[in-house]
C-alpha cells in the first residue's frame, strides 16, 4: 500500500523566498487561460475567481457563487468549493515563479456557502522541501472578516512548463504568445517565439 502524502509540511520544511519578480503587492494575478473553469474570465458558468498577491507568501480571491455553482438545492456544490480552493493555493506559485500541479488537496466544509454569498479567501505558502511546496487557505462567507466556512491545505509538486505546454491546445498557445506575460510570471526561463 502506497503512503498518501500529508498536506502538512515535515520537520525540516522551510519558507521559501519570494522570487525577486513575483508580481508586487496588491497586483490582480491574471488568469493562465482565459476559458479555465476557476479564473477564466471567458468561461460563462465558471468561478471567476479573482486573486490578488499579498504582502509576503501569500493572496488574497474571492468568487460569487452562482446558480451555476448548485449542488444541493440553493448551496454551493463541495466539489466546486474545493476547486476554488485548488485555484486559490495554486496561485500562491506565481509568488515563487515555479509552475506546479497539485499533488494532494485537503478541503473541510464547516457552513454551506449559499448561492449569492462571496467567498473571500486568504491563502498562504507554509513550508517547502526541494520540489514540494505546502500550503493552506481559509474561506470566509461575505467578508474577509466573516464567519470560516471552509478550510483548505495542498501539497503542489514543481514541474517544468512544458509540462502543461505537450498537451495544450493550439488556442492556448497563441492566448499566451499574445501575452507572454502569463507565462514570464511563472516561469523566468520560459520564452515563446510569436
Amino acid at each position: 500500500m502506497s503512503r498518501v502524502p500529508s498536506t502538512v509540511p515535515p520537520e525540516g520544511a522551510a519558507i521559501p523566498p519570494r522570487h525577486p519578480l513575483a508580481p508586487a503587492s496588491g497586483t490582480k494575478i491574471p488568469s493562465h487561460f482565459g476559458h479555465c473553469f476557476g479564473c477564466g474570465e471567458l468561461h460563462p458558468t465558471g468561478l471567476h475567481l479573482e486573486a490578488y498577491v499579498g504582502e509576503a507568501l501569500d493572496i488574497t480571491a474571492t468568487f460569487v457563487v452562482t446558480e451555476n455553482h448548485q449542488g444541493a438545492p440553493g448551496l454551493a456544490h463541495g466539489g466546486l468549493l474545493s476547486l476554488a480552493f485548488d485555484e486559490a493555493l495554486g496561485k500562491l506559485m506565481w509568488l515563487i515563479r515555479a509552475p506546479g500541479v497539485t499533488a494532494r488537496l485537503e478541503t473541510d466544509f464547516l457552513l454551506p456557502v449559499p448561492i449569492g454569498a462571496t467567498l473571500f479567501i486568504t491563502a498562504e505558502i507554509t513550508g517547502q522541501i526541494g520540489r514540494k511546496v505546502y500550503s493552506s487557505a481559509v474561506g470566509r462567507l461575505n467578508s474577509f472578516d466573516g464567519p470560516i466556512a471552509v478550510k483548505a491545505a495542498a501539497l503542489y509538486i514543481i514541474v517544468p512548463m512544458a509540462h502543461f505546454l505537450e498537451s495544450a491546445p493550439k488556442e492556448y498557445i497563441d492566448h499566451v504568445t499574445k501575452h507572454p506575460e502569463l507565462l514570464a510570471f511563472v516561469d523566468p526561463d520560459f520564452e515563446i517565439n510569436p
